[in-house]
């Protein structure tokens, strides 16, 4: 009986050797993210994300329509993990940009537009029409090829400069992102609850008031205050809240 015990536990004792190599050959594999991502064909595989993606490079997890497709950080990172592959994403990244062959956009200058009219470049454009207030998202944003003398002056030469922003005005689907239609979130509307901080030395008052009008983050908003009737200028840092004071001055010249 002690015999067929100790037969037992020792292919247990295997069976757990085993599963725990099983589980290192399984383990994830480090990669890198390229620093500039391409494709050819339209399928964005993991191994044009990742250098070092072994087996797992020709596991397509997006598709690309136009010359350019933005990728959400975080659902790139979880498709690698899926596939056995670690990125930790060590540059904080929320978006990925894949672009179509090698050539990476550049904004146009007033200067090469008109030297070169017979010449083409990418711009960004909108996906699809935009209402205005609405908030920017990655699949709002393509790069697409026009004539270098129609394309416009000063436009966004980054993806990510533009998404998060929310529209001024209502936007038409194929039309070029210019920086005048778009304006920093509302954050605050016209009677909300608002908190006000001062902030000073590590002193922080707080009060509660009702906004006056519209704000989005940086921008200054009239408070009043329940109690005392007067109205404070603020400037709107988030949801429901404002700062006053110091803080407020160096927050707002940081958001602008």
């Amino acid at each position: 009986m002690a015999r067929l015990a100790s037969r037992l536990i020792r292919r247990l004792a295997l069976g757990v050797c085993l599963a725990f190599a099983a589980s290192a050959a399984l383990a994830s594999a480090p990669v890198t993210l390229r620093d500039n991502p391409v494709d050819d064909d339209g399928q964005v595989t993991l191994g044009e994300l990742f250098e070092g993606a072994g087996a797992a490079a020709d596991i397509v997890i997006a598709r690309r329509a136009g010359p350019t497709v933005v990728l959400d950080a975080g659902m790139v990172q979880s498709r690698a993990h899926q596939a056995g592959l670690a990125w930790s994403n060590p540059r904080g990244l929320r978006r990925v940009v894949v672009r179509q062959g090698s050539t990476t956009p550049a904004a146009p200058s007033a200067t090469s537009a008109a030297a070169r009219p017979g010449e083409t470049v990418e711009v960004l454009t909108w996906t699809r029409s935009l209402a205005a207030g609405d908030i920017i998202r990655p699949e709002d944003l393509a790069w697409t090829e026009v004539q270098a003398h129609r394309a416009p002056v000063g436009g966004p030469a980054d993806a990510e400069e533009v998404i998060g922003l929310s529209a001024r005005r209502a936007l038409r689907s194929g039309t070029p992102v210019l920086g005048r239609d778009l304006a920093q979130p509302q954050v605050i509307a016209r009677n909300d609850m608002v908190q006000v901080a001062y902030v000073d030395q590590g002193l922080t008052l707080t009060i509660t008031g009702r906004a006056t009008r519209d704000a989005a983050i940086g921008e200054p908003v009239p408070i009043l205050n329940l109690q005392s009737g007067r109205t404070i200028e603020a400037i709107a840092t988030a949801p429901g809240q404002a700062m006053v004071g110091p803080a407020a001055r160096t927050f707002r010249a940081q958001s602008r």
